[in-house]
Parts: C-alpha cells; sequence; structure tokens
C-alpha cells in the first residue's frame, strides 16, 4: 500500500471519513430499549400503568410538551408511547425509559384501545393480534 504523501499512516479504503461529507452534526447516542411493544409497565412516580404500543429510541415530542414537564428527562434515551390507565380514567402517555419500570402485576389495563390492538395472554402479558391488522 502506497504511503500518502501528507506523512499520515495510510487509512482503510471504504472509511467513514472517506464517505460522509464533512459537517455533519453526530449522531443521537445508540440507545437500547428496555420494553417492547406489548410490555406492561409502570410510572415509576405518579404510579400509573401502561402497556407499550410504540418505542421512539430518543425524544420525538414537541418542545412544547418537553417545556411542560416538570421531571424534564434527559432526551437521549428511549422513549415510550403507552396505552396508560390510573384506576380513574385511560389515556395514552409519553414517557421517557428512566420513569418506567416493569408492571409485575397481573391486572388489566383497562384502556379501550386494548383490545383493538393487543391479546391478553393467559399469564397476563400482551402481545399485538396480528389478525387485527389485516
Amino acid at each position: 500500500m502506497d504511503q500518502p504523501s501528507n506523512g499520515q499512516p495510510p487509512r482503510e479504503r471504504g472509511a467513514a471519513s472517506d464517505t460522509l461529507p464533512a459537517g455533519l452534526p453526530d449522531a443521537p447516542r445508540v440507545s437500547h430499549a428496555r420494553f417492547r411493544i406489548g410490555d406492561r409497565v409502570k410510572h415509576s412516580i405518579f404510579g400509573f400503568r401502561g402497556i407499550v404500543f410504540d418505542v421512539d429510541p430518543v425524544f420525538a415530542n414537541t418542545e412544547e410538551w418537553y417545556e411542560s414537564n416538570p421531571l424534564r428527562p434527559d432526551r437521549n434515551q428511549p422513549f415510550y408511547h403507552l396505552l396508560a390507565d390510573n384506576g380513574e380514567q385511560s389515556y395514552v402517555a409519553y414517557v421517557s425509559q428512566q420513569n418506567l419500570v416493569a408492571d409485575d402485576g397481573r391486572e388489566p389495563i383497562d384502556h379501550p384501545a386494548v383490545a383493538a390492538m393487543f391479546k391478553r395472554l393467559p399469564d397476563g402479558d400482551y402481545r399485538l393480534d396480528a389478525t387485527r391488522w389485516n
């Protein structure tokens, strides 16, 4: 392999610096989702329960939502869309991974969209019901 004239050691062909334009912003940190679609979770501070129906690898809501959230979670972590139930009402929640724990309870989640999206298994877990999407 020929030595470059700039005195630097040769780079391997196809190195990222050969293919990416200069000045691109850094990619977000790789984060790993702790929960998957269908998992039952509980908010660690507010106590409401929910079923995960979507996951964002990093914060993907509005700036207005973020500013209205008193907890101000780190944006560079997974955020979960939940069919939530607080015992009094059902709603859709958007929650950071740092504020969720697994819900080991077997009580069903009381939300009107659950039956349209999920099948409840005998052990109390939920799985997407593929027959409802055809």
